[in-house]
């Protein structure tokens, strides 16, 4: 389940309300791709914006919709009672596994970021994997924080941020990864370093283009784990045109923006305060999309 492509799907709103039939459609579809796991609730799946009701419903509904996949579902929240509220829904629903990032309003502490891993591995039968988003929640990971928390119980993967762009640092870091947190997988995020995480020796690959264009994914990842480094690269610096526009507004506007392009959600898919893009951004995501032979 920690291996391989997760694909993380947006939780698509409709009048401003979770529009559960349009996900559990987005789920379904991604699953017959082939992906290994998908990610439910993440950052791009705006786990931060819904209430527990909602992510509670959101969870059952993406376990019903993937069958056979396993699914990882996002627990996230700026208090650990809510943490456990959230890890408690998605047991109850039938989560292979979670996710869970350390989200924050006062700067925490290594012991702090700690506790929280604490709390949550003692009240979960399920693995969970440890989302490193330094960039959305403030929280700097040391070395010495990784491998304290890969010795709580359940604990089996850890989401990285990107690695050094040339391949031997990259390489390098990830080996040291591996002696720090023997026995815990190692997955790349941001989209754009995929091909690289995996060709350096990341287990997985949490991707958010996953859960909208999974076949192109999921040749990248093949081609990397079977060692085509030329094939993977070449796909992945393909979509070049896509990684551009993730940097300039955000793999989450960009992300609902490709989705509804292909028919999969509303335009207004996504949560307030947060706008979809218009007009010329929204041009922009077309041009590319044809460029890419991309069509709904």
């Amino acid at each position: 389940m920690f291996t391989g492509l997760s694909a993380f799907p947006l939780t698509p709103f409709r009048d401003d309300r979770l529009d559960a039939a349009a996900f559990g459609d987005l789920v379904e579809w991604i699953a017959r791709a082939g992906v290994d796991s998908i990610g439910a609730l993440g950052s791009t799946g705006s786990y931060a914006y819904l209430t527990a009701a909602e992510r509670a419903e959101a969870a059952r509904v993406a376990v019903a919709a993937a069958g056979d996949v396993p699914v990882i579902v996002g627990v996230g929240a700026v208090s650990t009672r809510d943490v456990l509220t959230h890890v408690d829904s998605a047991q109850r629903a039938g989560a292979a596994g979670l996710l869970l990032a350390p989200v924050t309003y006062q700067p925490l502490t290594d012991g702090e970021v700690y506790g929280l891993y604490e709390r949550a591995s003692a009240d979960a039968d399920i693995p969970i994997v440890v989302y490193d988003n330094p960039a959305t929640t403030g929280v700097r990971f040391t070395d010495d924080l990784y491998a304290s928390i890969a010795r709580l119980p359940h604990v089996a993967s850890i989401k990285i941020p990107a690695l050094p762009d040339d391949e031997p640092s990259a390489e390098d870091r990830v080996r040291q990864l591996h002696e720090l947190v023997p026995g815990v997988t190692i997955g790349i995020s941001g989209d754009a370093a995929g091909a690289r995480g995996l060709i350096a020796g990341c287990e997985a690959w949490y991707s958010v283009l996953a859960g909208i264009l999974p076949d192109t994914c999921l040749a990248i990842t093949r081609a990397a784990q079977s060692g085509d480094v030329p094939t993977a690269m070449r796909l992945s610096e393909g979509l070049a045109p896509v990684w551009a526009l993730f940097d300039r507004h955000g793999s989450y506007r960009v992300a609902a923006a490709i989705a509804a392009e292909r028919g999969l959600v509303v335009p207004e898919a996504v949560h307030h305060p947060v706008q979809p893009l218009r007009d010329a951004d929204r041009e922009a995501v077309r041009t590319a999309l044809a460029g890419l032979g991309v069509v709904s």
